[in-house]
């Protein structure tokens, strides 16, 4: 197997890990509260996936892109909207708005 399949693989298999961790921590540590609250579609394992894999797209394209490319714009404004959903998505669940799906 060609040594940069194989590390993709286990970047892939240590992300597992990750959001599997996080998902539990979450379960473990946070109140749902079932009545009432409105399902949210990812758990936040996988809304931290997404944050990290945007991120690194918003820096790869600040490293490589000129300052006024379009593609790097729409990187970091990706970034931002993630980063506020993410907090939006913190702040319902803590007030009982909204419910993490159980995988």
């Amino acid at each position: 197997m060609d040594t940069s399949v194989a590390v993709v693989r286990e970047i892939e298999r240590r992300r597992v890990e990750l959001v599997m961790a996080i998902d539990d921590w979450v379960m473990r540590s946070v109140p749902q509260h079932r009545l009432g609250a409105t399902l949210h579609t990812e758990t936040v394992g996988a809304v931290i996936d997404r944050l990290a894999e945007s991120s690194v797209r918003a820096h790869h394209a600040l490293m490589t892109l000129n300052a006024h490319d379009d593609l790097l714009h729409n990187a970091w404004h990706h970034l931002a909207e993630l980063a506020d959903a993410y907090d939006d998505l913190v702040r319902d669940v803590m007030a009982g708005r909204r419910r993490l799906p159980e995988w």
